[in-house]
Parts: C-alpha cells; structure tokens; sequence
C-alpha cells in the first residue's frame, strides 16, 4: 500500500464545512433573502477550497516529493500528470 500523507488535521476544517452547509440548508427552509444565501455560498466555496489547496500542498510535499527523492522519473510524471489533469477540471 502506497504511503499517504496524513490529512487529519483537515477534518476540523471540514467539520465547519458541515456547519455552514446545514446552515445554508436551514436559510434556504426559512426563506431568507437570496444575497444572504450566495454570501454564505460563496463563503461555503471559499472554504472548500483551502481544504483543496491544503491538500494539494501536501501532495506536493509529500507524495511528488517522495517520487523525486526516489530518482522514479516514472512515478514522478505520473504524480505530475494526476495534477495537471486535476487543474483542467
């Protein structure tokens, strides 16, 4: 089994992901106004993606790094392949 960084210290982060979506949940049931709602959408994306960008530091670090350190050029264009394709979704 390959060796992964640890992600744990996301999970508070995310778990804040969870408040913000239930509240979401709960101004779209109470019929709040709509610029309150894409404010806390878009504080919802703003979140998601520094968990994105934590994560993507980290396989950097760790996993591309690791390929490099190995002299693997094949694992290590593997690794820079799986992030270009990545960052063209």
């Amino acid at each position: 089994m390959a060796n992964h960084p640890d992600h744990d210290k996301q999970l508070p982060r995310l778990r804040r992901i969870e408040g913000q979506v239930r509240g979401i949940q709960k101004m779209i049931t109470e019929r709040r106004y709509c610029v309150d709602i894409l404010t806390q959408l878009r504080a919802l994306e703003g979140a998601v993606q520094q968990v994105e960008k934590n994560i993507l530091e980290d396989h950097l670090n760790h996993c591309v790094q690791q390929a490099l350190i190995q002299s693997d050029p094949e694992a290590a264009q593997q690794k820079i392949q799986e992030i270009a394709q990545l960052l063209k979704k």
